[in-house]
């Protein structure tokens, strides 16, 4: 895997390029800056004597505010550094186990694909992305598309 922290433009996303992102640990003030941004109070996140009675036995994040951790990290790498125009949406996105406070998480990426699209200034990347948190519990997977700037529109 190649840890890269400089930008990649879209002639550089070679399918099968792999990145590893670094990790972080969730906190408590996540779950709370995430509410408090969304308006998302909902008790399973936020209420701990609720949560302890739950299915998972403690809080555990919001699923949108897993999917926000990984776009992070997507961009923490720096391959997206001045080079992404946007953000285009996922084909897929699965949350299979959930996040707690206290859990670090890092992120895989692989080029899935690239292609040209109408516009010469740009291409369509899209990145096969898999987070886990320290024990290998996958708990976040999709394919991410971008719009990244050509190497030639840059000269």
């Amino acid at each position: 895997m190649a840890y890269s922290y400089e930008p990649h433009y879209f002639e550089d996303f070679e399918p099968g390029k792999e990145f590893l992102s670094v990790g972080r640990t969730v906190t408590e003030a996540d779950f709370v800056v995430h509410s408090a941004l969304s308006g998302d109070w909902t008790e399973l996140h936020t209420n701990r004597e609720y949560a302890s009675e739950q299915q998972f036995g403690e809080r555990i994040a919001h699923g949108p505010m897993t999917f926000v951790h990984a776009t992070g990290f997507v961009y923490r790498t720096g391959v997206l550094e001045r080079t992404a125009i946007a953000f285009l949406g996922m084909n897929y996105m699965d949350l299979p186990n959930p996040v707690h406070i206290g859990d670090t998480l890092q992120l895989e990426m692989v080029v899935d694909s690239r292609k040209d699209i109408s516009r010469d200034d740009a291409g369509l990347v899209v990145l096969d992305t898999h987070m886990e948190k320290q024990d290998g519990t996958t708990v976040f997977e999709g394919d991410m598309k971008f719009m990244i700037k050509r190497a030639e529109s840059n000269d």
